[in-house]
């Protein structure tokens, strides 16, 4: 044998070794339950995922957007602060059938671009268009995208939900109601109905929309615990639902009986720092700390927050 070279032999053994390892490297990612972010004040206010496992992430105090790819535990900046007037980021969704990120960006400060909620390319994180919220005092918080490709975004200052129908250059209210105050997180039970809920009111709603997509009625729902700061939700199946909110708890909401009517919630990770945003991908449920508290009141603004986390607990069968 010459030197540098390799017998059949033992390079089919090296594959193998290597293969092994590469397996072995895979699984471990694949089956983390938590996740440390890069960096400190990111501050992350929300959390989205594509069906391949990749994670995306919203900073709040960074303004950026970060992302964890498949079988991997490292999150690295993807859409930096600023991208096409990217401001202070709050809700981020992943449409896969739009191919479409869609991001809630807001002005906290003097400045920088008003309220608005902007898409990006969901393979590339090129910046794609920007269509802003009416009113002085909107609030771009959350979105989701119905079964026929219209985006749904709420409005927490303005008690309102906006509709973006495919194709449509600007904004349209889908519900607006004194019921929808402090609107946040928002996702689909079925395709005629949305479900909202209150971060400030601590209220989770029920809309039901026309054909056309508009509300016919926003009823508040009877709950079998009270809620806590609920914030972000993510639909896991027919009117199943993830829910974070700011206590530190992530859960499992149901909906069930007459019209819906029976509303359960099965905790799945309780005791965390603040915990606004959830999102499900490969038979997990993860949930990410913003500790938003130490951002906002400001008694808390000046202390360390530390490192920020990921958490992920299987998704029980319904």
């Amino acid at each position: 044998m010459k030197q540098g070279k390799y017998t059949a032999r033992a390079f089919r053994g090296i594959l193998g070794a290597a293969f092994i390892a590469l397996v072995a490297g895979c699984c471990v990612a694949q089956s983390a339950t938590e996740i440390t972010l890069p960096g400190t004040r990111v501050f992350p206010e929300s959390i989205t995922s594509t069906a391949d496992g990749t994670l995306i992430i919203g900073s709040l105090g960074r303004g950026n957007i970060l992302r964890i790819a498949p079988g991997t535990t490292t999150a690295e900046e993807w859409i930096k602060a600023g991208t096409n007037g990217l401001n202070n980021v709050l809700g981020v969704f992943a449409d896969e059938k739009g191919k479409l990120l869609w991001v809630c960006s807001n002005r906290f400060h003097d400045t920088g671009e008003a309220a608005a909620v902007k898409t990006f390319d969901l393979k590339t994180g090129a910046p794609k268009k920007t269509y802003l919220l009416p009113g002085d005092d909107a609030l771009c918080n959350d979105i989701a995208i119905s079964a026929n490709g219209a985006a749904y975004v709420s409005d927490t200052n303005q008690a309102v939900v906006w509709m973006l129908k495919p194709g449509a250059k600007a904004l349209e209210i889908a519900a607006k109601d004194l019921l929808l105050d402090g609107a946040d997180g928002l996702a689909f039970g079925d395709d005629s109905t949305l479900y909202v809920n209150s971060v400030t009111k601590n209220k989770l709603l029920r809309v039901e929309l026309t054909k056309a997509g508009k509300s016919k009625s926003v009823v508040e729902l009877k709950l079998p615990r009270a809620l806590d700061r609920p914030d972000g939700m993510r639909t896991i199946g027919p009117q199943r639902l993830l829910l974070a909110e700011n206590s530190g708890t992530m859960s499992i909401v149901t909906f069930s009986g007459a019209g819906m009517g029976t509303v359960g919630i099965q905790n799945l990770k309780e005791g965390l720092p603040a915990t606004p945003g959830v999102t499900a991908t490969k038979g997990m449920a993860w949930v990410v700390e913003g500790k938003l508290n130490l951002m906002n009141d400001p008694k808390l603004k000046d202390q360390d927050p530390g490192t920020f986390k990921l958490h992920a607990v299987p998704i029980p069968k319904p």
